[in-house]
Parts: structure tokens; C-alpha cells; sequence
């Protein structure tokens, strides 16, 4: 599966934004897929998942603040983020089935 990672930007602290993730793969196909993280200077970290039913989950720091949703019909996962905080900035990738889109980065500026 080939995974594209897209719609990074610099927001100011309380905006949103919305990343796509575009698969090669019917993602009805796909178990889990996984949107990661990576804090300059931290770990990359997984912070939402959806499986194949829809059914999706969050890590406390994103909770009620992000939100996971797909088009079947194109294949891809959307992530949406509002209330952006300063400690959202990384670069943030979409996983599954092993395999890893690129990267976009997502800036919220002290």
C-alpha cells in the first residue's frame, strides 16, 4: 500500500486544519490505520487510529480535539484538528499495513 500524507500548514494557536490521508488501498482493506506524530526532538507517537469499521480512538492530548473521518469512495482518511496548541507542531504521518506516507508538517507558533 502506498500512503500520501497531505494538508500541513502553520496555523495560529485556536485554528484548524485538516490532513488527508490518500491510499492505494481500499481502505475497507485495511485493519488500522494510524496517524502519527513527531515532536522535534521527541518520538514519533501515535495519536489516532481508525479500523476498518470506522470506529476510531485518540490519545488524551488529542481527545476532543481531533477528530477522524474517511471517504471510502476516494480512499482516504481525514484528520481533523481544531484548537491547535503550540505543542501540536510536528510532522505528522499516516501508517498502515507497515507502510509509512511522508511526512507534513503542521506549525501552531507560540
Amino acid at each position: 500500500v502506498q500512503l500520501q500524507a497531505s494538508g500541513g500548514g502553520s496555523v495560529q494557536p485556536g485554528g484548524s486544519l485538516r490532513l488527508s490521508c490518500l491510499s492505494s488501498e481500499n481502505i475497507l482493506n485495511i485493519n488500522i490505520l494510524g496517524w502519527y506524530r513527531q515532536a522535534p526532538g521527541k518520538q514519533r507517537e501515535l495519536i489516532a487510529a481508525i479500523d476498518n469499521s470506522g470506529e476510531s480512538n485518540y490519545v488524551d492530548s488529542v481527545k476532543g480535539r481531533f477528530t477522524l473521518s474517511r471517504d471510502i469512495a476516494k480512499n482516504t482518511v481525514y484528520l481533523q484538528m481544531t484548537s491547535l496548541k503550540p505543542e501540536d507542531t510536528a510532522v505528522y504521518y499516516c501508517s498502515a499495513l507497515g507502510h509509512w506516507g511522508q511526512g507534513t508538517l503542521v506549525t501552531s507558533p507560540a
